[in-house]
């Protein structure tokens, strides 16, 4: 580990917006500029709407404990009104200003961090082939990235790629289909805060009387962005079965547009309770929270529906470490993080519910492996692997550099 005044680094982002990658690297940075290197991050937009919901950086939950924690954090400022995820990676439009920040940011790192593949197109413009770039990698789908996929496997042609970091072992496994050298990726499972996320009946209690569930009540917890990969209109057609059959059951959506002010989620909850109405009462939308942790605590079941994408869902992680038992879609790697904790289910919404009941029933007799597997997804493992990387990828250039 370099000491303190010895590494630096420079993260840059699409933007600041609600999503597990993007809570999971900011961990990351602020644990390794704890730890002694010297972080900072970079955002292309100072705004963007996605998800129904208009989200500025000053008002995220990363940007606020990136900067508490002495991370320097610029933005390029690009334009609000670009809404689709294609549009907000693709830059060969950026502005000489732009790329000029850009470059006079860089220079002043020795590593630069892409979370995902998104800002390489700025990069390969704005930065010298010769500063290594290590791209974090955070799903498993990387035909659905649109040109961005084209971007990395540009840049590692061109050799700026040093490593990418992998969440997921089926992170590294679709990557590497797609054309990435398995000899750059590692992989580096996702990993939380366990003093922040951990079974609490305090909270548990305070969280379920602010919200008015009483206190025997299920609780099914569905923390998600409104977005299709997610495939909210399954997890909604589980609920009516779930609540049909569970009088008492409480679920709680959480997640950038997953509130009553988006059209698109009024109208998939319209769709799935059309012949039982009354049934919706018990959904409660939640939106963007920044207390996941009371949330996960109130839960008995953390569910995930997702038909494509996920790699190591932080909400599975976050809520098995505050006591709810995990039920999820076999997607990503869904299936060894749920093993001997909880239950994995086919898309089907009977299934899912029936699940959800078991989950339940059974969530005292599964608390004792919940609680075993917590060092197995400690943010303390996890920020380690990354400094041990940045470490051996800065020794590595610097080597080539006195070669040459």
């Amino acid at each position: 580990m370099l000491e303190k005044d010895g590494l630096r680094v420079l993260s840059v982002y699409e933007g600041f917006f609600s999503g597990g990658a993007r809570m999971l690297h900011s961990d990351a940075v602020i644990g390794l500029h704890r730890s002694g290197q010297r972080h900072s991050v970079l955002s292309i937009h100072g705004e963007v709407h996605r998800e129904a919901t208009r989200q500025r950086m000053e008002d995220d939950a990363c940007y606020a404990r990136l900067t508490a924690a002495g991370v320097p954090v610029a933005s390029l400022d690009r334009s609000p009104n670009l809404t689709s995820s294609q549009d907000l990676s693709r830059g060969p439009d950026f502005t000489a200003a732009e790329l000029d920040a850009t470059a006079r940011l860089a220079a002043g790192a020795d590593i630069l961090l892409s979370l995902k593949e998104q800002p390489l197109g700025l990069l390969s413009q704005a930065v010298p082939a010769h500063r290594p770039v290590v791209v974090c990698l955070h799903r498993s789908d990387p035909e659905n990235q649109g040109p961005a996929l084209d971007d990395l496997l540009a840049a590692v042609a061109d050799g700026r790629v040093a490593a990418c970091v992998c969440c997921a072992e089926s992170t590294r496994d679709a990557y590497r289909d797609a054309g990435v050298p398995a000899g750059l990726m590692r992989v580096i499972p996702n990993g939380v805060d366990l003093l922040r996320f951990r079974p609490d009946p305090v909270r548990r209690a305070q969280l379920r009387a602010s919200l008015r569930i009483p206190a025997g009540a299920p609780v099914i917890v569905f923390a998600a962005r409104y977005a299709a990969m997610k495939n909210v209109p399954l997890f909604l057609r589980a609920a009516r079965a779930y609540l049909r059959r569970e009088p008492r059951a409480r679920l709680l959506l959480c997640g950038a547009g997953m509130t009553a002010d988006n059209p698109g989620l009024l109208a998939d909850i319209a769709a799935a309770f059309a012949d039982r109405p009354r049934l919706a009462g018990r959904l409660k939308l939640l939106g963007v929270r920044l207390d996941m942790e009371n949330v996960y605590a109130a839960a008995d079941v953390v569910s995930l529906t997702s038909a494509n994408g996920e790699a190591a869902p932080l909400c599975l992680i976050e809520g098995m470490m505050c006591g709810a038992v995990p039920v999820a879609t076999d997607v990503g790697d869904c299936v060894p993080i749920v093993a001997g904790h909880g239950f994995i289910t086919p898309p089907d919404p009977e299934s899912i519910a029936a699940a959800w009941s078991e989950a339940v029933a059974r969530r005292t007799e599964l608390a004792p492996s919940l609680t075993r597997s917590r060092e197995r997804f400690s943010r303390t493992r996890m920020v380690a692997s990354y400094a041990t990387l940045l470490d051996a990828v800065h020794r590595d250039a610097a080597a080539r550099v006195a070669l040459h």
